[in-house]
């Protein structure tokens, strides 16, 4: 009896590309799980004790969950409606960067940490458990990020140029003598004093210097406050202007992505 490739592959799509059915929801869990155990693998590899007595089998399980990752692409690129959209989709290139590390390690030393690159695909928790309310708040965190961009390059830019004047100012002014041994280095000290970081290794020891330290300190709390300010307003804007009440239950409904209300079902627009 010949086989169909076309039901096969029709199958294979439903199982790795849609959460909303039995087998699909549970294929998504156990590669929850998999991400998951896997990154702990990686975490606990990082402690000594543990990798000296468990190096064999690290390595085992290792290349385990690559091979187990490898097959899930591969089933995924082979299942698509379109493969070539889903290689260069959001969750395709994540997938895909899974997979990396797990060879790399082959060649080079330590390759294997950037395994924890798979923590972003724990972002299908939210399409898996159907979990809206998170993905609403997603959209308008990220419509107010969009938003905020250019003025927060404009601030970011104001903020680089204060440094660099600062920290020439105090290689000028404080020396070699003082630690401040070359200007990029003076401007890596204004950035951690600007940032109200501190750590010490640098400091300066003229009256003068001190002057502008405290000044570029009292300065690095104003500074702090504005990002922090212009996000929160757009998120806000964002907020407003995506959200209208369901005429029917009256449920908070993100109106740039639903069409039918979630707690009660009713159409909120027509075509």
């Amino acid at each position: 009896m010949a086989i169909n490739r076309s039901s096969i592959r029709n199958k294979i799509y439903i199982i790795v590309f849609r959460s909303d059915t039995r087998a699909g929801k549970l294929f998504d869990i156990i590669l929850l799980w998999l991400i998951i155990l896997s990154i702990l693998l990686v975490f606990m590899e990082s402690v000594e004790s543990f990798r000296r007595v468990y190096h064999r089998e690290i390595r085992a399980a290792e290349w385990v969950f690559t091979f187990a990752f490898t097959i899930e692409y591969i089933l995924r690129t082979y299942s698509a409606r379109n493969a070539g959209r889903y290689i260069l989709s959001f969750y395709g290139i994540i997938d895909l960067l899974a997979l990396i590390p797990g060879y790399i390690a082959l060649v080079i030393a330590g390759g294997q940490y950037f395994i924890v690159l798979r923590a972003i695909r724990l972002l299908r928790v939210f399409r898996i458990l159907k979990l809206t309310r998170y993905l609403y708040e997603g959209n308008v965190l990220s419509q107010a990020l969009k938003a905020s961009m250019y003025k927060i390059t404009v601030f970011l830019s104001a903020v680089i140029t204060l440094v660099t004047i600062v920290g020439t100012l105090m290689y000028v002014i404080e020396g070699e003598e003082h630690g401040f041994n070359s200007i990029p280095e003076s401007i890596y000290w204004a950035i951690v004093t600007i940032t109200t970081v501190g750590y010490g290794d640098v400091s300066p020891a003229t009256p003068l210097g001190r002057l502008i330290a405290s000044l570029l300190m009292i300065t690095g709390y104003g500074i702090i406050a504005v990002p922090t300010g212009i996000v929160s307003v757009e998120m806000a804007k964002a907020t407003a202007a995506s959200v209208e009440p369901c005429t029917s239950c009256g449920k908070p409904i993100d109106k740039t992505t639903s069409n039918y209300c979630s707690n009660c079902g009713k159409k909120l627009r027509t075509e």
